[in-house]
């Protein structure tokens, strides 16, 4: 495939950084622009971001300069903009940049429960990607606006899909989620150290309402919900990176099913960020952890373990993913891979 040129939208954030990490030698993807807060407009990458990742700076991108943020300072050669922004600034911002004829990979949530943006985990739902005719008409845009989920939504999602076929009704999760998935400054080391926050705003609305249309069927015209219930709870935890989960599900299967079930989930092949194994079910009694197991395939594969019976009924299992790789930049990132493979970029 020719390189395809991409731009970064929120380039010196926290997601912004693992996606211009991420990105640095994609053998389809070619960074051509960093776009950032007017703070930032101008400035050399290397001078106006304060990167955190353990990597350096990809090199490539050292002396780029920064771009405003608006859609008529973006290269018009470039034809994907991945989209860290804040929801409230990427409402307007994803927008406009559709209406150029940009194709946006986002990880902002403005835009997932709209009926015409798909929300999608390639795994999952890939066939969600045909709104994309139906929003371009819709809304009179050349580009168009693909969204992923948030990130607890996107590992629970990966293990429910194979269990639809098991008869699967209600869901219910526990989440203990990284302060990463906070950004750099969201959650001060004073309220986080030797703490658990039993609150995150927002988050267990968006895991309760975003797996239905996630595993929904698209009619030809619109996204049917699945008649599943999710109830979920969610706190912070002191761990950089890795979101845990404890789920409880109402399917009528043993655990050796559920088990098969999970591992049989399909990668996408010829992707070149779609891991050969989605997800990796684990037999050791005090497996996943995050330490020990969110860089499984570079942090695109979801471990799962303690797949066991429940007390009352159904199954319950612990699961574990990269929140800012398969959670956030990783995400969108095969998103845009997928698209790019489907023929959606011209």
């Amino acid at each position: 495939m020719p390189q395809i040129q991409v731009g970064v939208l929120g380039a010196t954030g926290a997601v912004g950084q693992r996606f211009c990490q991420l990105l640095e030698g994609h053998p389809w993807f070619e960074v051509a622009a960093l776009a950032a807060s007017e703070r930032s407009a101008g400035k050399h990458y290397q001078d106006a971001v304060d990167w955190r990742l353990s990597t350096p700076i990809p090199e490539g991108l050292r002396e780029l300069r920064i771009i405003p943020t608006r859609a008529d300072d973006m290269p018009k050669d470039v034809k994907i903009v991945f989209s860290s922004l804040p929801a409230d600034i990427a409402a307007q911002v994803e927008a406009e940049y559709a209406r150029e004829g940009f194709v946006v990979s986002s990880n902002a949530a403005s835009y997932r429960m709209f009926d015409d943006v798909p929300l999608l985990i390639p795994e999952v739902n890939k066939e969600h990607a045909k709104l994309i005719p139906l929003q371009r008409d819709q809304r009179g845009w050349d580009g168009c606006i693909v969204t992923n989920p948030n990130c607890s939504t996107i590992m629970l999602a990966m293990t429910l899909k194979p269990l639809m076929g098991l008869g699967l009704t209600d869901v219910k999760v526990a989440t203990l989620q990284a302060v990463s998935g906070a950004g750099y400054t969201g959650v001060s080391s004073m309220a986080i150290l030797d703490n658990v926050v039993p609150y995150i705003g927002g988050e267990e609305e968006k895991m309760q309402n975003e797996p239905p249309k996630l595993l929904g069927t698209f009619n030809g015209e619109r996204i049917i919900n699945a008649d599943i219930t999710v109830s979920a709870i969610c706190n912070r935890v002191p761990v950089i990176d890795g979101h845990t989960e404890s789920v409880w599900v109402d399917v009528v299967a043993s655990p050796e099913q559920v088990k098969e079930a999970m591992a049989s989930l399909e990668p996408l092949i010829g992707l070149p960020f779609s891991p050969k194994r989605p997800i990796v079910v684990r037999d050791e009694d005090d497996r996943p952890q995050p330490r020990l197991d969110r860089d499984v395939n570079h942090g695109m594969t979801v471990s799962v373990g303690r797949v066991r019976r429940d007390v009352v009924k159904g199954i319950k299992y612990t699961l574990l993913g990269h929140n800012t790789v398969r959670g956030a930049a990783g995400a969108s990132i095969l998103n845009a891979e997928m698209l790019a493979d489907a023929g959606y970029l011209t």
